[in-house]
């Protein structure tokens, strides 16, 4: 293994983080993360705002925003037909 350095790193870390990585490059920016703060606060940052969204995700919208939403859409199809 060798340190694959920042610009790698950077590069491949939102497929890192998912496990989408072949194991050796998954392993080269696993080492760089443990010894540059700066790439390894970057990917905290990217777990902590990917687990963010995903809660605000499971959220439901208000039911007056889901009517107003489809009367919306219903509107734009009418006038296009």
């Amino acid at each position: 293994m060798t340190d694959c350095g920042c610009e790698k790193a950077k590069a491949e870390l939102e497929e890192y983080l998912r496990n989408e990585l072949c194991s050796e490059d998954a392993a080269d920016v696993r080492e760089h993360l443990a010894s540059c703060a700066g790439c390894s606060d970057e990917a905290h940052l990217s777990v902590v705002l990917t687990e963010v969204v995903q809660r605000a995700c499971k959220e439901t919208a208000p039911e007056t925003l889901r009517t107003e939403v489809l009367l919306r859409i219903r509107s734009f199809q009418a006038s296009v037909h």
